[in-house]
Parts: structure tokens; sequence; C-alpha cells
């Protein structure tokens, strides 16, 4: 398996303790082969996995104020600060003040911005289309199923 494979390459040989391993594995090395293509292209322009997760969401939200962008990412504003800082240096994110909150700042995308998001987010999106090809809708809903009850975890207290 491809699995078998990455983990036998590793500096270490890992051995299982437990038959839901093998599943907690396909989840890490799986999302890592989604995003190492989208990495790749992100390093060529000094940028990294965080900095995608943020243009991801300003480019789908409306209205999105650093607090909101903080709490939609599941980080602090603290630990937001320096990749937004940097996106803003890059000029690939901008802002605005809400009228009456003038201490709040408006998130958008620069087109700078946008053609980031786009390219980072299509490679992805190329890797899922190749992965779904290979199963049938009874599949797609099963993997739909499962990551939507590890999400449904983000909202228990």
């Amino acid at each position: 398996m491809v699995i078998e494979k990455k983990i036998n390459t590793a500096a270490v040989r890992m051995t299982s303790l437990d038959p839901l391993d093998h599943a907690l594995e396909l989840l890490h090395f799986g999302f890592r082969g989604l995003t190492v293509e989208a990495d790749a292209y992100l390093a060529t322009l000094g940028l990294s996995r965080v900095h995608h997760r943020i243009l991801y969401v300003i480019a789908r939200a409306e209205h999105l104020s650093v607090g909101d962008l903080a709490a939609t990412l599941g980080v602090s504003k603290q630990a937001a600060h320096r990749p937004l800082s940097h996106l803003f240096e890059r000029e690939l994110v901008g802002y605005s003040r809400e009228p009456g909150r003038h201490r709040f700042k408006l998130l958008a995308l620069t087109e700078a911005g946008q053609a980031v998001e786009r390219s980072a987010t299509e490679l992805e999106r190329k890797l899922l289309r190749e992965a779904f090809a290979q199963t049938d809708e009874q599949g797609q809903q099963a993997w739909e199923a499962v990551m939507l009850s590890l999400a449904g975890h983000l909202n228990r207290p």
C-alpha cells in the first residue's frame, strides 16, 4: 500500500499499537498528500500552509474581521497576526474599516491574493477529483460522513 511505502521510507519504522492506528496514519498521510502540490506552489511564493488557510477563509467569507478569522481557524488573534501581517505586506490581503466600528478591520483578498488562493486551492481540488474518481458515490458519501463526524467534535465543549 502507498501508506506502507511512505511509512517505510520514513526515518523510523512505526508499528501499529491499535487497530485504528492505520486509519489515523491514512488521515495524516492522506492530508499531507492532498496538500503537497499546493504547498510546493506556495513555497515558490514564500508562503506556507497557514497562509493558504487564511487566504481560503477570506475568499469565502463576507465582512470578515480578524477576530472572526482567528475563530474560524481555531487560533488566537495573536497566532493569526504574523502570517496575516505577511499577507498584508505581500499585498495579498487588504482591509477596510467597518462603519461605526473603526477598531474592526474587514479583510478582503486583493486581485493577487485571489489568484494565489485560486491556484493553490485548485491544486487540492484536482487531487480530490482524482481520488473521488477512484470510488463510487457510496464511497464518497461514506468519506463525507466520516469527515463530518470528525469535524463535529469541533463544536463540543
